[in-house]
């Protein structure tokens, strides 16, 4: 799956992991909605969440797309991509800044937690190993990511997800 991220440049360069793999050649960064090509938009603000079902998802064209901007503007920015929009059901973050933090994931933990779900064990690792603390993520949510891959559609992936956050 190709990866894609609307890059709006405003954090920090040296902790931006979507600048990361760009120079990895392993996703390529647009800096307007408008050269953003269409695919599956991880949404956190999105009323279905991502499941296996997705992955068959017509007019995706075997894209995944990431908004990579402040927290205080995901929300309005999102709306504007074209494409499914998905949200991640619970996962945990990994990264240095939002570490142990429910759904506060950067991009690169976006996508993987996104390739994982959709079937691409593989190139989630492969993404995560370019990054030191990669392998946490995996480790910390091994369990729900295996568990949502497992799901036929979103409203399975919501069940699961239920478990983790009545416990």
């Amino acid at each position: 799956m190709e990866l894609h991220v609307r890059y709006e440049g405003d954090d920090d360069p040296e902790k931006c992991s979507a600048r990361k793999l760009a120079r990895f050649d392993l996703a390529t960064l647009h800096r307007s909605t408008r050269t953003t090509p269409p695919g599956i938009v991880l949404d956190p603000y999105a009323d279905r969440a991502l499941s296996p079902a997705d992955a068959d998802e017509n007019g995706s064209g075997g894209r995944i797309v990431a908004l990579d901007c402040s927290w205080e503007t995901a929300e309005e920015e999102a709306f504007r991509l074209d494409g499914p929009h998905r949200s991640l059901p619970f996962l945990v973050a990994a990264n240095p800044v939002n570490y142990g933090t429910p759904f506060r994931l950067n991009t690169v933990e976006a996508f993987a937690g996104a390739l994982r779900i959709l079937g691409h064990r593989d190139r989630a690792e492969e993404i995560l190993g370019k990054f030191r603390w990669g392998h946490t993520f995996l480790e910390l949510n091994e369990e729900p990511l295996r568990r949502y891959a497992d799901c036929e559609d979103s409203s399975d992936v919501i069940d699961v997800q239920s478990e983790y956050l009545d416990a």
